[in-house]
């Protein structure tokens, strides 16, 4: 009995040193959060209902959390600048029309500021915003819009005079309908491959970003950045929000042992539970 005592003290033990390493580890990482719809007329994984989404920020606000913008978040890794105290990033990718209607107002009310990362070939399609909207919402202060391709092809899956068609149409797009520089991209489904990354480069972005529950730290691949999925249609909303924005140095190599189990083991990896 005591020897079984001891050896689970000393999991504990070593399980307790484990997750203050990764903490430690991640002590100077930033969130950026990750929304695609906000709506109460949706119900998928994707939809974060109205009073749910106002509940997380509210959450941000009243607990110091200060929003910064992309280029906030390159000018102090690589000119030094400094940010605030417990800064984080507020994104969103496809530009549904429900960032006017639900998203818009909320963020005014908590004077907070997102990224939006906009599929340019979808700009006035039924459900998005049109290209009057976004100039509207990207002079309004409230938003930056950005790339996030042309069309949503698997970037990783296409010959260089496509993939270069999709990453700089949509830069060309951008810059043209708002009068202002693209810097910076989501990849479609988060895949990307060395030569898209290469391609953006080229195209004069200055990062991309992709969703993998890990915090964004100086030192990592600029056009790599992870970002955390917030997802909906699902019980204790708030508390799955403040889990993965606190929990992140956990859930991100938990997400990364799920994906790489999941093609030859896809029964064990729906095992794996991440809130």
């Amino acid at each position: 009995m005591k020897k079984f005592l001891l050896a689970m003290l000393v999991l504990i033990i070593a399980a307790a040193g484990f997750i203050f390493w990764l903490f430690e580890r991640d002590a100077d990482g930033v969130p950026i959060l990750v929304y695609h719809r906000v709506s109460d007329s949706d119900d998928n994984p994707q939809t974060l209902k109205v009073a749910d989404f106002e509940a997380q920020i509210k959450f941000l606000a009243d607990n110091g959390y200060k929003v910064i913008m992309p280029d906030d978040l390159l000018d102090a890794w690589e000119k030094g600048k400094t940010l605030p105290d417990k800064p984080v990033l507020i994104t969103f990718d496809d530009g549904h029309e429900d960032i006017y209607k639900n998203v818009f107002p909320i963020l005014q009310k908590y004077n907070m500021r997102a990224t939006v990362f906009i599929v340019t070939d979808h700009v006035g399609m039924n459900d998005y915003l049109s290209w009057d909207f976004v100039r509207a919402l990207q002079n309004g202060g409230y938003f930056d819009f950005q790339s996030h391709t042309a069309s949503y092809k698997n970037l990783t899956q296409l010959k260089p005079d496509k993939l270069w068609n999709e990453i700089y149409g949509s830069k060309q797009a951008i810059e043209w309908a708002l009068q202002k520089p693209a810097k910076f991209i989501a990849y479609p489904d988060g895949k990307y491959s060395v030569e898209a990354e290469e391609t953006c480069k080229e195209c004069g972005f200055r990062a991309g970003f992709i969703e993998d529950y890990g915090l964004a730290k100086n030192g990592d691949d600029n056009f790599v950045l992870t970002r955390i999925p917030v997802m909906g249609s699902n019980s204790h909303t708030l508390l799955r929000f403040q889990l993965r924005l606190k929990c992140s140095p956990i859930f991100a190599p938990i997400n990364r042992f799920k994906n790489d189990i999941a093609e030859g083991n896809p029964e064990v990896a729906d095992l794996i539970f991440i809130p």
